[in-house]
């Protein structure tokens, strides 16, 4: 076995696993990176140069534990840094495949600033953890003895699926509710497979499932139950449904068929996967085949849709965005393989209006873009250039602006929930608490929209927060029971 020593970053050159060529690959919707094997995964991880200030850590969101992992696989003791790796993350080979590493750990590697190229942690966390389901490492939830109480969450996405782990792990009883027919939120039908492979979710949800955690599926608080009878049903509760309200684009002719939102379109995508029957899909309102496409955004959720729209067979593919390629929210890493893949980014460019003919979308009417005076954010405010518009032909336009809260009060018919002037819910950072006793929030209803391991970082916090919250219950009920 190639057993290499640390600090060989001289010596072996930066290699992340292979990526199937474009031509292929924008055939199906299967994971474009093939694994590494334990061999390359031992020769990557050597090259972590063990530093005395782990920058990689740092700038990771769940600070794990990435020098020690990379050292253990190095030597070949993958069930060590597994263990290891799986103590920081309750899913590292979810993470491993979508986290923005390149901002975040990878980003921030010693090697990269010396020039070597940084260590590949993503494509190492995933093989970890991939080895350890292989091998039969994952070990089933254990609860730790009963204690009679249970909780209830809402929303079954990353930030949820975490609290549901770490409670039952405890000896809670767990009941999620999620409005979806299946658990996963965005991780199953907002990202495509071809970044996360459906079965890499579900066998995640089938842990917990198989571990005692109760799903509630099509459940949505406000019509299946309020908040109020979710926290008469439990001891306490956790908020953690995402963000799902669209942003809207305001321009003449929005409203034409074949203008449709981001979410529904990838939404429908990712059903087909499942093998669902998919009427819009199927009749082609939420399907690129043979089309013209245009998406509106510049973020991961663009990304996702442009790739999608490749792969099921569009005529052509535009992305656009008002700013520059510098100044995209979504992952640099994501624009190259959209790019590898056909599609064209037209930066610094609007939609000013919709053609329809007929009430179907025909084109776009764009405006170029320049790049002014910094705004609030400190970003430069994008400004239209005068009489500089012209027109993309479109038989299918995909908005992917973003998310915003949805109005929770309202939806869960409980006025009292606090919320701030963005609509997420209102919490005491100390306590993770909203404005009602022991109800909790976590994720991007908190953070607004964000990335995934933020949202589990938040759901590992909200778990420690809500044990002691219901320690300290169980001991007043106690206390109650003597003195009556």
């Amino acid at each position: 076995m190639h057993m290499a020593g640390m600090l060989s970053f001289p010596l072996v050159e930066q290699d992340y696993p292979e990526k199937r060529a474009p031509g292929e690959r924008a055939g199906d919707f299967a994971e474009i990176s093939r694994a590494f094997a334990t061999e390359k995964a031992e020769e990557q991880s050597s090259r972590c140069s063990q530093c005395g200030v782990p920058y990689c850590a740092n700038h990771c969101p769940l600070h794990n534990h990435i020098p020690d992992w990379l050292r253990l696989t190095a030597e070949g003791r993958l069930r060590e840094a597994y263990e290891l790796s799986n103590a920081t993350s309750t899913m590292p080979e979810i993470c491993g495949r979508i986290c923005p590493q390149d901002r975040l750990c990878e980003g921030n590697c010693v090697i990269e600033f010396s020039g070597h190229g940084a260590v590949t942690i993503g494509s190492i966390e995933k093989f970890i953890t991939d080895t350890a389901w292989e091998q039969g490492w994952v070990e089933p939830i254990m609860p730790a003895a009963d204690r009679g109480q249970s909780i209830g969450i809402i929303g079954a996405g990353p930030a949820g699926l975490t609290v549901a782990d770490l409670m039952r792990s405890r000896g809670y009883e767990v009941h999620v509710y999620d409005r979806h027919d299946r658990m996963g939120g965005l991780l199953t039908y907002g990202i495509p497979g071809f970044k996360l492979e459906k079965d890499v979710v579900m066998r995640r949800v089938d842990r917990l499932r198989d571990g005692g955690v109760v799903f509630h599926e099509k459940f949505e608080v406000g019509r299946d139950a309020s908040l109020a009878e979710l926290r008469q049903r439990h001891d306490a509760v956790v908020v953690c449904t995402g963000v799902y309200k669209p942003r809207a684009i305001r321009a003449p002719g929005v409203g034409a068929s074949g203008v449709v939102e981001s979410l529904d379109y990838l939404t429908a995508s990712n059903r087909k996967g499942f093998g669902d029957a998919v009427a819009d899909y199927d009749e082609g309102r939420l399907n690129a085949a043979g089309k013209h496409v245009v998406v509106v955004g510049g973020g991961d959720t663009a990304m996702d849709c442009v790739r999608t729209a490749v792969r099921q067979g569009a005529a052509s593919v535009r992305c656009l965005y008002r700013r520059d390629r510098a100044n995209m929210p979504g992952s640099q890493r994501e624009v190259k393989n959209a790019e590898e893949e056909g599609v064209e980014f037209v930066w610094l460019s609007a939609p000013d209006a919709f053609h329809d003919a007929g009430g179907t979308v025909a084109g776009v009417n764009v405006v170029r873009m320049r790049l002014g005076e910094p705004d609030a954010s400190g970003r430069r405010a994008p400004e239209p250039e005068p009489g500089s518009e012209f027109r993309m032909e479109a038989d299918l336009v995909v908005k992917a602006l973003g998310f915003d809260p949805e109005e929770l009060p309202k939806l869960f018919d409980a006025p009292e929930l606090a919320v701030t002037r963005w609509g997420t819910v209102r919490v005491d950072h100390k306590t993770m608490m909203t404005s009602l006793d022991g109800v909790f929030a976590a994720g991007d209803i908190v953070r607004g929209a964000s990335l995934v391991v933020w949202a589990v970082r938040d759901g590992r916090d909200v778990a420690e927060r809500m044990h002691e919250y219901l320690k300290a219950k169980a001991r007043t009920g106690q206390a109650e029971k003597v003195a009556a």
